[in-house]
């Protein structure tokens, strides 16, 4: 039996590899470049080159490639052997520092937000020294950021290395006036818990949608479920619980803290949950996640579906990305200790983030913006659209007081009594849990919801650094400046609560009240779709910030502008096309098929006795015959609106059009064919229901 201890990070190129293959001197330099940003020097990258290819080609690998992640949402990779060719015939393995820092892929091909034209090819990827290289397959891949042969970032890892270093040198300016010279670093690390469906895959052969757009376009309501909340935490089935222990031993091999796995609230729905992790690297590890779990599902006869909401009426799927702030030394900077009232330190990166989310609230949205996205926010235990801070009693109390000026009255920790004495008596936690929070803090973290199961947690993290970032800048220029620092700490502190408690709001989010509330009176912003938020990532405040703290330049902030706009759009498109294809090549004949069959049934009866009625066929002949006019028209009327949306000039209006006129013709044809799924015969279905999807897997 293999112990996980023994083959944990065996195909990584990790802390313990490079200490036991590097000399000190190399060693020493490259940790230096890791830890605290020094130039790294090419004789230095020369003898890593070398001690990575040696350890790579001892571990089966044949070819590397410079890993990245390109703005399409997914990574991107090109394969080149070590061999050279030697004198005599042979081929020799061989692997140089300049490859290992430089690669040279197409720029044109991925999406550039026109930062690249199409004869404009040239590209570089850059090797990210901070997150361990790795062994996937036969290939060696070293994690790299993509530029534009001028310099403007194409990937997502380059603005969220940015936006860590931004937030670094802010920390640092704050904990220097607490009289803390010690620290050399602040990060910021995440822990992205991993929601996903898994199906039959026989069954997903069988259906269009789910292999183009990776949600279903049409399914009735089952019979069941998930009314009964028997899923969620319920007994893992034996095919999922060897998928689920498959795909534990991939991800540990690779060093990835895969720690928490069970059901789900829907049906076939289950969660991967990893242990807290450096920002950039857990960005790394959950984009492996899902390339991983996809691979593995297809061995255990299953697919593994990321979509935000691949079946409509039951729960959709998120990705919660856990977020708090660390000292190099281990000191969680949102840990309120035991008196968090006492604690200055901590309420200042507690206000830091209030400030932040409130000021650029709107930017958080954008950063979980997708066409998938906007079909899970609001709906079944997905937090709305509307974002907002759930803090809990506890610190609620303790702002109110700093707020007030009145005193602190501490919440009193309280034992839980169960009426059982076998049962263990344990501490009642001082603040409880809202799943309805889009950002609620959970102790020493903020855990923030909105973020989408198939997305990447790049874009997420990367405004919520810069975000704080901005927030701790500003305490720094005041409170760096005050004649008398406690004073005006606590001033400031009292002025952030007082302009920003706006944000916080510790009730249940789906309450209709809360949004008329959230709006009307704390003029909160509700931005539903991708196309009422995006455009404002280009309003100046956001373009200030995040030109201000060198995350993004304005010509790279355009060019995400229009990249998300474009993806919201085809993505949306592909869903239409494939809409109509099915229900005019399949829908369309079953359920005429199955009129033809009943219309030759009440035939024969009234053939073999006139006095029979055939009341049941000829009702649902009738009805059959309805629904497939509503069909065939509402199909026409899809058909129409996708014309005219390439009269449309902008990526801006076309979203816009998507969004008023596409996707309401398209709720409009599921009506109907949904209903006729539901008096149509099975064997005639051209397709897999619903009940057999969500229930299919043993």
């Amino acid at each position: 039996m293999k112990h996980v201890s023994d083959y944990f990070g065996s195909l990584v190129f990790d802390d313990r590899v490079m200490k036991a293959r590097l000399s000190s001197e190399v060693y020493q330099s490259l940790k230096k470049t890791i830890d605290e940003g020094a130039k790294l020097d090419l004789s230095v990258a020369n003898a890593v080159a070398t001690a990575m290819k040696d350890w790579a080609i001892a571990n089966g690998a044949t070819h590397y490639t410079h890993w990245f992640q390109p703005l399409t949402g997914i990574t991107a990779e090109k394969h080149d052997s070590f061999i050279t060719p030697a004198p005599d015939g042979r081929v020799i393995m061989e692997f140089s520092g300049s490859e290992l820092i430089k690669g040279e892929p197409d720029a044109s091909s991925f999406p550039s937000g026109g930062l690249r034209a199409t004869f404009e090819a040239r590209g570089y990827t850059a090797w990210d020294p901070t997150s361990y290289a790795f062994i996937k397959g036969k290939t060696l891949c070293i994690p790299t950021a993509f530029c534009s042969y001028a310099g403007e970032a194409l990937d997502k890892k380059t603005p969220l290395l940015r936006s860590m270093e931004a937030l670094n040198r802010q920390a640092l300016r704050i904990l220097r006036l607490f009289g803390n010279d010690h620290v050399k670093c602040v990060r910021t690390s995440v822990g992205p818990e991993q929601e996903y469906f898994l199906v039959d895959r026989e069954m997903y052969e069988k259906r269009k949608d789910l292999i183009f757009t990776g949600r279903t376009l049409f399914g009735a309501k089952p019979p069941k479920g998930q009314e009964l909340d028997d899923h969620y935490f319920g007994a893992i089935k034996p095919t999922v619980a060897a998928f689920m222990e498959d795909l534990n031993e991939e991800l540990w091999k690779l060093g990835i803290l895969a720690k928490t796995e069970h059901n789900e609230v829907a049906p076939a729905q289950h969660e991967l949950a990893p242990i807290y992790t450096t920002t950039n690297i857990a960005t790394d590890h959950n984009q492996l996640t899902m390339e991983i779990m996809q691979k593995v599902a297809a061995r255990h006869g299953l697919v593994c579906l990321l979509h935000e909401k691949p079946f409509a009426g039951v729960n959709g799927s998120g990705k919660h990305n856990n977020w708090s702030i660390s000292t190099d030394e281990g000191v969680n900077l949102l840990s309120p200790g035991e008196t968090p009232h006492d604690n200055a330190q901590f309420l200042l990166f507690l206000c830091a983030v209030i400030k932040a989310v409130d000021d650029y609230q709107d930017l958080l949205r954008i950063s979980v913006a997708t066409a998938g996205n906007d079909l899970r926010l609001g709906a079944q235990e997905a937090p709305p659209a509307i974002v907002s801070i759930f803090l809990g009693d506890e610190l609620n109390a303790v702002l109110e007081s700093l707020e007030n000026d009145t005193p602190y009255c501490g919440v009193k920790k309280t034992k839980m009594k169960l009426g059982v004495d076998v049962l263990p008596k344990f501490t009642k936690d001082n603040t409880d849990r809202n799943r309805t929070s889009p950002f609620a803090f959970t102790g020493n973290k903020f855990e923030f919801r909105m973020v989408g199961s198939a997305d990447s947690i790049a874009c997420a993290n990367i405004m919520l650094n810069s975000a704080v970032a901005e927030s701790l800048r500003v305490y720094a220029d005041y409170l760096e400046q005050a004649p008398d620092f406690q004073s005006a700490l606590q001033e400031m502190l009292k002025n952030t609560i007082k302009e920003h408690k706006r944000i916080i709001f510790n009730g249940n989010g789906y309450d209709d009240a809360w949004i008329q509330e959230a709006t009307l009176k704390r003029g909160l912003s509700n931005y539903p779709s991708t196309p009422d938020c995006v455009p404002h990532i280009l309003d100046r405040k956001n373009v200030e910030l995040l030109t201000g703290q060198k995350i993004y330049t304005e010509p790279e902030l355009r060019a995400r502008y229009e990249i998300v706009l474009e993806n919201y759009c085809k993505s949306i498109v592909i869903e239409a096309n494939t809409m109509v294809d099915m229900a005019e090549k399949e829908i369309l004949p079953a359920i005429t098929a199955y009129a033809m069959e009943l219309a030759k049934t009440a035939a024969a009866k009234k053939a073999l006795n006139e006095q029979i009625t055939c009341a049941f066929e000829c009702e649902r002949v009738k009805t059959l015959s309805a629904l497939t006019d509503e069909i065939a028209l509402k199909i026409q009327k899809l058909k129409k609106s996708l014309i005219s949306l390439k009269s449309t000039e902008t990526v801006c209006e076309e979203s816009a059009f998507i969004r008023d006129q596409v996707l309401v013709k398209m709720r409009e044809l599921r009506v109907p064919c949904d209903e006729a799924e539901t008096i149509t015969a099975r064997k005639y279905w051209p397709f897999p229901t619903y009940g057999e999807l969500l229930f299919g897997v043993k």
